[in-house]
């Protein structure tokens, strides 16, 4: 009988094993949680990565169609000075010679 535990050791023991485990469970949910931080925050840098890879691309696009504008813009006043301009000159030309040689 003297090996065996008394009654209050017993209970010392499974009070012992009891806080044992609730700081292995602390431990574990802390892990958990740190995983899931860490998870959390990855994400979200994905997230802004592909947030800026869009916005990037926008740019590039506003930027293309701003350069066609202007390419337009010029092409646009080429034709105006060819269409308008041109004749007008081609028209005086042709007086200023009929008015010479008159």
């Amino acid at each position: 009988m003297a090996d065996e535990p008394t009654i209050g050791e017993v209970v010392r023991r499974l009070e012992d094993v009891r806080q044992d485990l609730k700081e292995d469970i602390h431990g574990v949910v802390a892990l958990v949680n740190q995983k899931v931080d860490g998870e959390i925050l990855r994400l979200g840098q994905q997230a802004q990565d592909e947030r800026h890879t869009a916005l990037v691309d926008r740019v590039a696009k506003l930027e293309q169609q701003a350069a066609e504008k202007e390419r337009q813009r010029i092409a646009d006043r080429r034709l105006i000075f060819f269409s308008l301009v041109v004749p007008v000159l081609l028209l005086a030309i042709q007086l200023y010679n009929a008015n010479r040689g008159a």
